[in-house]
């Protein structure tokens, strides 16, 4: 039998467990992993493009754990009723190949993307920061929030969304929550005099949602809307005059930010930050940019946290999802059992 999490059970967990607490608590098992990156089986996702969108496979283990998610990112599904993004993912055991875990992925990525900006701003974003400016207020931004207040105490959000609808739903939904939220005339006017920027936007194009004048010294950039071929937020500029940090390389070169840039444009890996092995943030002036767009590790971490939370609790069910016959050697078996004798 396998563990399941549907979509009802996920959502009473995180209801019932409080999203600013699941989102710090998971921060702890990715920030684990990411220190033991070298012990993973790396790959660029297995990504199949359509004029619109992505549908793709994101594969990882640690020798003794499998898992991998399934993932698509279709921009103009809101426009259809449906969501952008939507997923679900497996744990698997290496020594026999079984299945163990499986679950609903499309609230799970939500909670380890912004999990994971939490977690790298930690480690380079200015101790002393109070603010953060959201550039596009859709799906993610609820849960970016949530994180940055509960891992960084940020409580002050200086927001813009080309949407109004997409504001208003987001004022909706963390206005009772006790921010302190600024609706801002335009993308330059929320920016300014924030500590940290978070870019979040749809469009599967390449844009400058963030241009170079309106970065200041000693920002923190959280990048997290360009996240496939042909598809950017930030202007080239901010990248040369900043220190860019990303997830896999190999990865972000396709997908990311940095795909406008020539292929031995410097970055560092995040991992080797958080494991010591390479220095983050100098001083107060520099600008620290995470080049973000999601790895598979990000997600083995959150299927862990989420199996390990809802153990002896009544937020799974088991599946039969595995044919398992009393001889391993006679599958044939089960399909005709009790049938009339073959002639």
């Amino acid at each position: 039998m396998v563990r399941f999490v549907d979509v009802g059970n996920i959502n009473r967990w995180a209801a019932e467990t409080g999203v600013e607490r699941i989102l710090t608590d998971m921060v702890e098992y990715i920030e684990r992993d990411f220190r033991r990156w070298p012990s993973f089986d790396k790959a660029p996702r297995v990504a199949s493009h359509s004029p619109l969108g992505v549908i793709e496979l994101m594969p990882t283990s640690d020798g003794e754990t499998y898992g991998f998610k399934y993932v698509n990112g279709h921009p103009s599904n809101p426009s259809r009723g449906l969501q952008t993004v939507t997923a679900f993912g497996v744990l698997a055991d290496v020594q026999s190949g079984y299945p163990t875990f499986w679950s609903e992925m499309t609230v799970l990525t939500a909670l380890r993307t912004a999990a994971t900006s939490a977690m790298v701003a930690r480690a380079l974003a200015r101790p002393a920061s109070h603010t953060m400016a959201m550039l596009g207020t859709g799906t993610q931004s609820e849960f970016q929030a949530l994180a940055f207040r509960g891992v960084l105490g940020l409580n002050r959000l200086q927001v813009w969304d080309t949407d109004p609808a997409a504001l208003d739903k987001f004022l909706r939904n963390l206005a009772p929550l006790g921010f302190e939220i600024v609706v801002a005339t335009s993308a330059a006017d929320a920016v300014f005099g924030a500590d940290i920027i978070t870019t979040c936007t749809a469009d599967k194009a390449n844009a400058t949602v963030l241009t170079d004048e309106m970065v200041e010294p000693g920002v923190h950039i959280n990048a997290i809307g360009g996240d496939c071929p042909g598809k950017t937020e930030l202007d080239a500029a901010i990248l040369l005059r900043g220190d860019v940090f990303v997830e896999f390389t190999a990865q972000t070169r396709i997908e990311g930010e940095i795909q406008q840039m020539d292929p031995d444009f410097p970055v560092t890996e995040i991992w080797q930050v958080l494991a010591g092995q390479a220095v983050g943030r100098r001083d107060d002036r520099q600008i620290t940019v995470f080049d973000s767009v999601g790895f598979a590790i990000e997600d083995f971490s959150a299927l862990r946290f989420l199996q390990d939370a809802v153990d002896h609790t009544t937020f799974y069910t088991d599946i039969d999802l595995v044919a398992d016959p009393d001889d391993p050697k006679d599958l044939f078996g089960l399909v005709t059992a009790g049938s009339p004798a073959l002639v």
